[in-house]
């Protein structure tokens, strides 16, 4: 519990040191009137009852904690559409998946609408599957709505935020938890992640949540094999820097074989 609290305390100082005209620029750029419009459309639908703070921020997207009107904590992914350079990475993720054969061109927002729905079936099958990942809710345009990994608007820490706190008994539980995960990943849920990494896990009571699913491609996708070899070599590097783990190839040895079906 006192590990929470200073998870909860740093990212709160975080938050706090947000210049008024940062907030600003980060409103502009992601609430344009189509998005609005958008949020209107959730609210009115029972989704969303009150968009809260920032919880995350990158180049492609914005993380907002939002209210239920259950009262349950939600997390929103608001999808940037003027995003230019995202238009290039993610064609390699939907070019060749047999779910998403018609790709929109030269029209980027349809694009990230794609997106954007493509990481709510990826949820929805790995949650279905048996993975642990958020709860997909809903999607609409360049927004997903999905269940708030965290504790008061404060969301779990990443794998590579909470390395240096836990023991190595913890880690290494983890490390065997996150290999459960990927293979049911791929073996149930027949998908790969393709961009798995300490940056796109999460802690939260003791167990790892895989978070970040839109790049996750089918089994049947062309570059399926060579995204789970770079997924299982980013764990394994991962955790051999903190762990006395067995080789690489027994971690290949447990899912690898999945890939023939």
């Amino acid at each position: 519990m006192r590990r929470k609290a200073r998870w909860f305390k740093r990212f709160r100082s975080e938050a706090e040191r947000i210049k008024d005209s940062d907030m600003f620029e980060i409103v502009e750029e992601v609430f344009d009137s189509i998005t609005l419009n958008l949020i209107y459309k959730l609210e009115s639908r029972g989704v969303i009852r009150e968009l809260k703070g920032a919880i995350s921020s990158g180049k492609e997207a914005r993380v907002y904690w939002a209210k239920g009107w259950d009262g349950s904590d939600l997390a929103v992914k608001i999808y940037l559409v003027e995003t230019t350079d995202f238009r290039k990475s993610i064609k390699k993720y939907i070019e060749g998946d047999p779910r998403f054969e018609r790709i929109p061109e030269g029209n980027l927002r349809k694009l990230i609408y794609e997106w954007a729905r493509k990481e709510y079936r990826n949820l929805k099958r790995m949650y279905e599957a048996g993975v642990r990942v958020p709860k997909p809710i809903a999607f609409l345009g360049n927004i997903l709505v999905m269940e708030f990994i965290g504790e008061n608007g404060y969301r779990a820490p990443l794998l590579v935020e909470a390395v240096g706190e836990l023991e190595a008994e913890e880690l290494e539980r983890l490390y065997l938890d996150i290999r459960e995960q990927v293979k049911i990943m791929v073996c149930k849920a027949m998908l790969v992640h393709a961009d798995l990494s300490e940056y796109n896990v999460m802690v939260w009571e003791e167990k790892s949540w895989i978070i970040d699913v839109s790049q996750a491609v089918d089994l049947g996708h062309p570059r399926a094999r060579e995204f789970l070899e770079r997924d299982l070599a980013n764990i394994h590097s991962f955790f051999s820097e903190h762990l006395d783990i067995e080789p690489l190839d027994s971690l290949r040895g447990e899912v690898m074989p999945c890939m023939r079906v």
